[in-house]
Parts: C-alpha cells; sequence; structure tokens
C-alpha cells in the first residue's frame, strides 16, 4: 500500500525479455534515496503500479513485469530513457499524505490539455468508461501514482490542478497533451459502488 506522494523519480535504463515467457525485466536508474534501506522483495510503486524489487546497485534497481500487467497499464509503451514516479510502499507510523492507493492500475486514462490556472496547471483527462462512474468531484484518484483531487467531472472526462512542485518533483514535468497515465479509482469509492449495486 502506498499514499500517492512521490518521494523520487527513475529514467527506465534497460528492458529485457525474460526467457520464461512475455514478462520483461526493467532496469531504473536512479539515485533515489530510499533505495538502499529497501530490500529484495520490497514493493515499490513504479508510476502507479506495484512491483517488486527483484534487484539493485548504485545506479539504481531492476523489476519484473507479467505479461498481464504490461497489458494492462503504461508499462507495455515504456521505452528507454522514460522518467518515471518512485514511491516506496507505506510503513506502520508514516505520515498519511495523500490517500490509500493500492498500486493496482485500474486503467488507462488519456491526457486530454493542460492549461496555466493562477500560478497552477490544471490538466484534463479522459477516463475509461467503465471507471468514469467511480470518479467524483472533490474525490480523489493516482494517476501515474500521484495522489490527486478531482476538480470536476464531465462524463468521462476529469480535471485536476498540478502545482509546481508536484509538477517539479514527478513525472508531469514531462507529460503532454496525448500522452496515456495509469489510473487508480479511490477504493473507497469502489467499494461504496459495491455496496450500492448490492442493494
Amino acid at each position: 500500500m502506498f499514499t500517492g506522494i512521490i518521494t523520487g523519480t527513475g529514467e527506465i535504463a534497460e528492458i529485457r525479455p525474460l526467457a520464461a515467457g512475455a514478462d520483461m525485466r526493467l532496469r531504473i536508474a536512479t539515485g533515489w534515496a530510499p533505495l538502499g534501506e529497501l530490500a529484495l522483495g520490497a514493493s515499490v510503486s513504479c508510476s502507479g503500479c506495484c512491483l517488486t524489487l527483484v534487484g539493485k546497485d548504485g545506479g539504481g534497481f531492476a523489476v519484473d513485469v507479467s505479461a498481464e500487467t504490461l497489458a494492462r497499464t503504461t508499462l507495455g509503451g515504456w521505452r528507454v530513457g522514460r522518467r518515471i514516479n518512485l514511491e516506496r510502499s507505506l510503513r506502520v507510523g508514516d505520515e498519511l499524505g495523500g490517500h490509500f492507493v493500492y498500486g493496482h492500475v485500474d486503467g488507462v486514462g488519456e491526457a486530454l490539455s493542460a492549461a496555466p490556472e493562477h500560478g497552477s496547471t490544471r490538466w484534463r483527462f479522459r477516463a475509461p468508461a467503465a471507471l468514469a462512474r467511480f470518479i467524483s468531484e472533490k474525490g480523489s484518484i493516482a494517476i501515474d501514482g500521484v495522489s490527486l483531487t478531482v476538480n470536476e467531472v464531465d462524463g468521462a472526462t476529469f480535471g485536476v490542478n498540478i502545482i509546481p512542485h508536484t509538477a517539479a518533483v514527478t513525472g508531469f514535468s514531462a507529460l503532454v497533451p496525448g500522452a496515456v497515465v495509469n489510473l487508480e479509482i479511490d477504493g473507497i469509492a469502489r467499494i461504496l459502488a459495491r455496496l450500492m449495486e448490492a442493494r
């Protein structure tokens, strides 16, 4: 489990198919401070996707990615040089600055537009139709692992504001309209929807 508060970024340095099948190993170059404390087998959120640390050295770390994950997230389109968001898993006693994020990507959304707004940037995204009903104004959503508050919803499109600090310390600084992003809806919204369906 994570909080959606990004603590570092990395860059895809190597993509290597695994002999066992369609899975692949990613090597991520980073000087991310928490890496030194993480043991093999630890969970790391990589742009919103919970992956298992399978190797590390002074210049970064490696994770294995299953064919299922590649098919259902943006990871299948990652290329060497791509900047990704990093967050270590939540520890008991840590500050919960964002919201509970599981690292289980629900779907892939599309960045539609970005416009300056009072010192920040208003981004608009389109969510898959199956996820749109879970997204509500002033609710939480994780976009590429970043915990954000939804400002408005119009059908399958929604908007969020990105302050300069968030843009500087995450991949939002490199995001462009037309790009695809990993979306994870608020788990509470999902549970409430299921309860309503059962009534």
